[in-house]
């Protein structure tokens, strides 16, 4: 649990978290091993997002049997992917048997007025992101779910970066799990959440003795979502960044999303946000190891989970 005293009722997600999509490519023995070596090295949470991999339902009945304490977090559950009747059902079932260590993290920024491709892969329109998102909360709040009820109230957070999807992030559900933002986006999101409102930060960052090399991975982290990510680049408008900077990037924009250099540049980072207004700070970290668990960079930072 978060210290925000307006948070007694919400998950244990501790001061410092991963964010991973590395499990989504191992096998189910390897995936259980490195999830409990995650929750031994003291982690408040694990969060993943979904693509094509596991879908999320699966891959968070696979985290949470494989540990006993750590807080799991989809990060996010993708609307356009699931009806709400499957969501609220699948959320009924996980709190049931893993009574508050589950948060459901859902999104709507694959939600547009025209499909998005993934991978070559189009995923329809569901129409505008915050009423869509809001008419997905009403529906699976009216479905007259059968299976036994959860001891408390299921854990719901939206993944949100504007003033709209923030405002309904606060209202709606515990609050926001924001993603590929600087510590400026989360002073704006503690403001305009205010304080009742969990805050959890998605945090990029890159360990490697190479300074040179650890900036052409920040690099490439950053061009990915800035170019295939129309509401990335609609939110680094929002955060001042120029046209050009998005079109082509620069340094300023690398620098302000991915924490890069040693262990202290990353404690400093999540000390940033921490002070911005983040009850907590999900740290993904990017390795030139593609395909493997970055099981070294996750036991040195690993420190990182006393703040």
């Amino acid at each position: 649990m978060t210290d925000n005293p307006h948070h007694d009722d919400g998950p244990r997600l501790g001061k410092v978290g991963l964010w991973t999509f590395a499990l989504d490519e191992r096998p189910a023995g390897e995936f259980r091993e490195a999830a409990a070596e995650i929750e031994e090295l003291g982690y408040g949470a694990v969060w993943f997002g979904e693509g094509f991999g596991r879908d999320s339902v699966s891959q968070s009945w696979l985290l949470l049997s494989a540990t006993r304490r750590i807080t799991v977090a989809a990060g996010i559950a993708n609307i356009a992917l699931r009806d709400p009747i499957a969501m609220a059902a699948a959320e009924r079932a996980l709190n049931e048997a893993h009574p508050g260590r589950y948060v459901l993290g859902l999104g709507g920024h694959r939600v547009t007025d025209e499909s998005i491709q993934m991978d070559g892969y189009a995923i329809p329109s569901r129409g505008r992101a915050v009423s869509t998102m809001g008419s997905y909360l009403d529906a699976m709040d009216a479905i007259p779910l059968s299976s036994p009820a959860p001891e408390r109230a299921p854990h719901r957070m939206l993944a949100a970066l504007g003033p709209k999807m923030l405002d309904l992030a606060a209202r709606r559900t515990l609050g926001s799990h924001t993603y590929f933002v600087p510590v400026e986006h989360t002073a704006q999101a503690r403001e305009a959440m205010g304080p009742g409102a969990l805050l959890a930060v998605e945090q990029a960052v890159v360990l490697h003795p190479d300074p040179a090399r650890a900036r052409e991975l920040a690099t490439e982290h950053v061009s990915f979502y800035r170019t295939a990510a129309p509401h990335q680049a609609a939110s680094l408008r929002r955060l001042g960044f120029g046209e050009d900077e998005i079109e082509h990037g620069s340094d300023r924009l690398v620098d302000a999303i991915v924490a890069h250099g040693d262990a202290a540049a990353i404690e400093k980072r999540v000390r940033a946000h921490l002070d911005a207004g983040a009850d907590h700070v999900c740290l993904q970290v990017l390795t030139d190891r593609p395909g493997e668990v970055p099981l070294p960079e996750w036991r040195e930072l690993a420190a990182l989970t006393s703040l």
